[in-house]
């Protein structure tokens, strides 16, 4: 009440005391907008927010991996293992300890990605220092970390291609979310705003005479309330409502995931028959049913996400049962035929090598193949047979297929077998004791060839076989008296490789047959038929347009023949057949037996990747210190009787350049020691040769250490050394005339003959050569 009325009337004071009792209207409660209903409150997991931090760190982390970033790939590991660390709980309460299986695969992918890195050492060099310094560390931190969780990771590696468990988890997280999302929708509904309560009607007149003033203000503030209750009822009347539509809608998504589900059920178990996993119900199997199974299953060859490993069980099974329904040996061969390939397909890499277990089940598929061949005569397998031309049920059998290819890509593998090997380890021995193996399955492959195949395809066969037999040393082909019919590796040699020549259509196959005979000759000291073979051939024209594997033939026959040459006595030959070799100080790469360290960029990685693979086994090198050794002695034979005998020619020319460099660094030596390594004792022959004390030279070339290093390792090392005392005297001799023969008024030949402990014969004979040649200074 006002204060200009604080001293009214007595009826006045009875009014006011009655309007204060009017009951005061209560505060209006205004219901919900649509906006504020259709805000979504997502309520997750604890196992949701874990594995969605885990799931963002790895997808940092791959991205890292794209770019080559180690020192971030580092920083994302190091935050990876803070997030398992912080969702171990919710992983051994949710998943019983069992790491997640995306979280594996992050680590076995990060651990080939490292690995890779690592082992390509001319990328480490490139790198900048920050990038190798975390590369390093990374790999030493996984390597750690990673063996918490090795059986894991091996579980992965066996089944790789399998899903990872998160589509599910993601599927159920959204099926809930969509729960709460109902749940949250309706109850907005339920609220309802109550009501305001209606104001009382008048008691009297007087009374509501007496309130015009205080009922006006009140009047206003009801109708106010009114009119905002009002508009609120007609907003909602006319404002158009979402909830229903909302709940249709996510009961179409619902339905539609639903939908999708099951459709990804009916592609997977079509996929699986089409894999050839199942058989149709109550069929009858038989032979056009297995070829049908068959195909089902080739036809998922190449395809990304097919487990190899998959298709090699169904192949087997499928053998099984062919087996078991006695559907004939031509289904089988068939089969048989379909595991080679896919046991080739297994390895992704053509440049890697096979594992070992894999080439042993290799052998085994083509050793079978080989033995229902020979078994049943009314069999072909060809390439020129196609599938719709084949005959599995009645003779006379024809499948599509060739075992020679079978048997040289499996010949191949096992050359790179030997070549990933440690040559120095057990596991290179116990792999080359396989050899006898691919021999004898060599052997029957020709007689499967020698009786269906064509003369181009009998020469691939035994091309193979030569090449497992020309650089085999046999201790009976050098003995002279024989039992009567026995055959030697040099009469197979000569068999095989005279077919060769006069069937083969490529020059290819011809060429490494002459190539391989050289060898073989030459390694049992046939030098004659060896030399005659080659110049006969005029391979040395040729050979430079040849396929590179065919000029490493030629190198490792052309090394061989120069240490028979030089075995048989034949100085000059020996250093000719060396001399293109050794002078261009890269022997090794010459002979395929290695790769020098890099200089400036001078060949690329991938040619360094084909030279690898082009390289030879171990167990067939030659022994470079022994080419070495026997290239010097020969140019030490030469060379300083040339030397002696043109001490004062100004046009003296040079006959081994290498022999001449290492002799001349000798000399400029103010203070020469003992010599030590194979080219020093060389090198000290040398000098005493030129002072002529054949003595001193002999004993630089034959002693304790040049045997166990060189001499010991040819065959007849007897007769070597005898034959390097009898030319170092003889050689030692002409040096002493060409150096002193001014010295002296006259020499007999007996003194000389004593001097240099030779027959006299032979004296006579020097020196009369050098008479005739008029080598000798004291020939007026």
């Amino acid at each position: 009440m006002s204060r200009f009325f604080a001293t009214g009337t007595d009826s006045e004071s009875e009014t006011s005391s009655e309007e204060e009792q009017i009951v005061r209207a209560p505060a209006p409660v205004y219901t919900f907008s649509d906006d504020e209903e259709e805000t979504k409150r997502v309520v997750r997991s604890l196992k949701e927010k874990r594995y969605e931090e885990l799931e963002g760190i790895i997808h940092s982390l791959r991205n890292h991996k794209k770019i080559k970033d180690f020192s971030s790939a580092l920083a994302s590991f190091e935050e990876l293992q803070k997030a398992y660390s912080r969702a171990l709980s919710v992983i051994q309460k949710e998943e019983n300890g069992v790491a997640p299986r995306f979280f594996v695969r992050a680590l076995t992918e990060l651990d080939d990605w490292v690995t890779t890195a690592w082992n390509d050492r001319d990328a480490r060099k490139a790198m900048s220092k920050g990038n190798s310094k975390a590369l390093t560390s990374i790999r030493q931190k996984l390597r750690k970390y990673a063996k918490d969780f090795d059986m894991e990771i091996t579980k992965f590696r066996e089944n790789p291609d399998l899903p990872d468990d998160d589509d599910e988890r993601k599927d159920t997280s959204s099926s809930d979310e969509s729960d709460e999302e109902e749940k949250v929708k309706e109850k907005p509904r339920a609220r309802r705003s109550p009501e305001p309560p209606r104001r009382p009607p008048p008691q009297d007149d007087e009374s509501s005479d007496s309130m015009d003033w205080g009922s006006s203000s009140s009047e206003s503030s009801s109708s106010s309330d009114d009119e905002i209750r009002g508009a609120a009822t007609l907003r909602e009347k006319f404002l158009k409502r979402t909830t229903e539509r909302d709940e249709d809608e996510e009961r179409d998504r619902r339905r539609a995931r639903r939908e999708r589900k099951e459709r990804a059920g009916k592609v997977s178990k079509k996929d699986q028959a089409d894999d050839g996993g199942e058989w149709e119900t109550d069929s009858d199997i038989d032979a056009a049913l297995v070829v049908k199974k068959l195909g089902e299953i080739s036809a998922a060859r190449g395809r990304k996400r097919t487990d190899r490993r998959a298709q090699l069980e169904l192949l087997h099974e499928l053998r099984t049962v062919a087996q078991q329904h006695n559907l004939g040996d031509a289904l089988q061969l068939k089969l048989r035929a379909a595991t080679v390939a896919a046991l080739f397909d297994y390895n992704p890499k053509v440049s890697d090598a096979m594992k070992p277990e894999y080439w042993s089940r290799l052998v085994e598929n083509v050793d079978a193949m080989v033995t229902i061949l020979l078994a049943h005569t009314d069999m072909v397998l060809s390439e020129n047979i196609t599938e719709e031309n084949e005959q599995l049920v009645t003779p006379p059998y024809q499948v599509r297929g060739c075992v020679l290819t079978a048997l040289e890509r499996l010949d191949d593998e096992f050359t790179k077998l030997l070549k990933e090997c440690d040559p120095h380890s057990n596991e290179y021995v116990e792999r080359l004791k396989d050899e006898v193996r691919v021999s004898a399955l060599i052997d029957r492959v020709c007689q499967v060839v020698e009786r269906d195949g064509s003369p181009q395809e009998i020469c691939r066969a035994y091309l193979r076989k030569i090449d497992h037999l020309y650089y085999k040393f046999d201790p009976r082909a050098v003995k002279k008296d024989l039992p009567a019919g026995e055959e030697t590796s040099t009469k197979k040699m000569e068999n095989l490789c005279k077919y060769i020549y006069a069937n083969d259509d490529s020059d290819r196959l011809r060429t490494r047959a002459i190539l391989s005979h050289i060898y073989h000759h030459a390694l049992h000291d046939n030098w004659f038929q060896a030399r005659d073979l080659l110049l006969m051939s005029h391979l040395q024209e040729n050979v430079q347009h040849s396929d590179p594997s065919t000029q490493i033939l030629y190198n490792r026959t052309m090394a061989n023949l120069g240490l028979c040459a030089f075995r048989r006595g034949n100085v000059k030959e020996a250093h000719g057949c060396l001399a293109e070799l050794m002078m261009t100080g890269k022997p090794k790469e010459l002979l395929a037996q290695g790769l020098l360290p890099q200089r400036q960029h001078e060949r690329s990685k991938e040619q360094e990747k084909i030279e690898k693979q082009r390289q030879m086994p171990f167990h067939m090198h030659i022994n470079l210190e022994l080419l070495e050794c026997v290239y010097l002695v020969s140019a030490m034979l030469i060379e300083i009787p040339y030397m002696a005998a043109h001490e004062f020619d100004a046009r003296r020319r040079m006959i081994s350049k290498t022999f001449y460099q290492n002799l001349r660094a000798s000399e400029r030596q103010a203070l020469v020691g003992p010599p030590e390594s194979m080219r020093e004792h060389a090198v000290a022959a040398a000098r005493a040769m030129r002072r002529g004390d054949w003595r001193a030279c002999l004993n630089f070339i034959v002693n304790e250490k040049m045997n166990a290093k060189v001499w010991d390792l040819m065959v007849g090392a007897e007769n070597v050394r005898a034959m390097l005392g009898r030319l170092i005297r003889e050689e030692s001799l002409r040096t002493y005339l060409f150096t002193y023969a001014h010295v002296y008024a006259s020499l007999s030949l007996r003194s000389l003959a004593d001097m240099f402990e030779l027959p006299r014969q032979r004296v006579h004979s020097l020196v009369s050569k050098m008479i005739i040649n008029e080598d000798a200074l004291f020939v007026q």
